[in-house]
């Protein structure tokens, strides 16, 4: 209707002017509606034309959408282990901060496999006091049987000295005798050596891993018992957090709840464009916004960054073709709008629904020596146009209460 007015200021309003005043025809005489179909019927075709013209203009060059939505992302509260819930400490709906506890598990499993592992440290550590004992045994033994070896090897050698003497002295028997004792004894001497090199080697080596095994299995087990506080890994908002004591949580099929990070919904809002508008989205645009949970307000935005990608064309690999009569409406064009100063989305609540335009500023080719002269005035009159779209834009804003509240029907 705005562009109607406008192009009638041009085409009707100055015909019909020159017929009144300017012929002295009186309306509801020479003026009828016949009349003015078969005297301005050139003009009523020239303002339905420069109105399409107009509306053509206006939407291309400066696209309008009412799929605009402040996205954010809800992070499921997932464990890393099953388990039977044992505590619950926030609320249904709670502010929480980074590292604060959640929920326990039940955690009799972790707590037995930590006990169980710090019980084997202390029986390395006991293991290693037994071997040390050990070892100051088997020096003892080795005393004893190198005493023992001497006392042996003494008294052979004095029966071989007799022997050599008086070979009637000292039987042969005897001698063989004490030889078999010498070497019975340097056995008892070797055995209790190895007996000490053993405890060494299992003071140095074999003691110190087992501890280390036992070290490492209470670590693991204190990890396993970390997992069972789950804790918020970012600061956020808990929100319809019905988990109680007694569920059972499951990694894969059973997730504990919903976070929505701090800053969701507070960066920026996604639009989505009609895909004629391709050519003319750009980052940098200048846009502008109105949403439902902030009305009466008309926010000033920026385009960052557009998708390259239309999500109505994508497929999945599965056992059927896709046919592409199933794709039932076409899809848009991903925009991405931030607020062009600090703070511009206080006030509007994440996931509320938008209006967005978007702007083109042709400023730069106007500005260039080597743009024509027609060209230039084209673009001042496609630049100008942007007005009719931002008055819209605001009509829209002053009436969205009213269309939601009184003309939905709620």
């Amino acid at each position: 209707m705005l562009e109607l007015l406008v192009c009638a200021l041009f085409t009707i309003v100055p015909d019909y002017l020159y017929r009144r005043y300017g012929q002295g025809k009186r309306l509801g005489k020479e003026i009828t509606l016949y009349s003015v179909w078969f005297e301005l019927r050139w003009g009523i075709v020239t303002c339905f034309m420069l109105t399409v013209g107009l509306i053509t203009v206006i939407f291309y060059n400066h696209p309008s959408t009412t799929s605009a939505t402040i996205f954010f992302r809800s992070v499921p509260i997932v464990p890393e282990i099953n388990g039977r819930v044992a505590e619950v400490h926030v609320g249904y709906s709670q502010a929480v901060e980074k590292g604060t506890p959640l929920f326990t598990l039940d955690s009799s499993t972790q707590r037995a496999a930590a006990e169980s592992a710090r019980r084997k440290i202390v029986e390395a550590d006991a293991a290693l006091v037994v071997a040390k004992a050990d070892i100051l045994a088997d020096e003892g033994k080795i005393q004893e049987a190198k005493s023992a070896l001497q006392q042996a090897l003494d008294e052979l050698e004095t029966k071989r000295e007799l022997r050599q003497r008086n070979s009637g002295t000292v039987a042969e028997r005897e001698i063989e005798r004490l030889e078999n004792l010498v070497t019975g004894r340097e056995a008892a001497v070797f055995s209790a050596t190895a007996s000490k090199d053993a405890a060494q080697a299992k003071i140095v080596t074999l003691l110190p891993a087992e501890r280390a095994s036992a070290e490492a299995a209470l670590a693991q087990a204190e990890a396993e018992l970390q997992k069972t506080v789950i804790r918020a890994g970012f600061a956020g908002r808990v929100e319809q957090f019905a988990l109680r004591a007694g569920d059972v949580v499951n990694p894969f099929m059973r997730p504990a709840g919903t976070i929505i990070p701090a800053e969701a919904g507070r960066v920026g809002l996604q639009a989505g464009f009609g895909q004629i508008e391709a050519q003319v989205i750009k980052v940098g645009m200048v846009a502008e916004a109105t949403c439902v949970s902030k009305p009466w307000t008309v926010i000033p935005l920026v385009v960052t960054g557009v998708q390259d990608f239309i999500a109505a064309g994508q497929i999945r690999s599965g056992e059927q073709l896709i046919d592409a009569q199933q794709v039932a409406r076409p899809g848009t064009i991903l925009t991405y709008l931030e607020p062009l100063h600090p703070g511009g989305l206080d006030g509007v609540m994440p996931g509320s629904s938008c209006i967005a335009n978007a702007y083109t500023s042709n400023h730069d080719v106007i500005a260039a020596k080597d743009t024509g002269t027609l060209r230039r005035i084209v673009l001042h009159a496609v630049d100008a146009v942007g007005l009719v779209h931002a008055l819209l834009l605001r009509i829209q804003a002053q009436v969205l209460p009213i269309k939601t509240l009184v003309l939905s029907g709620h």
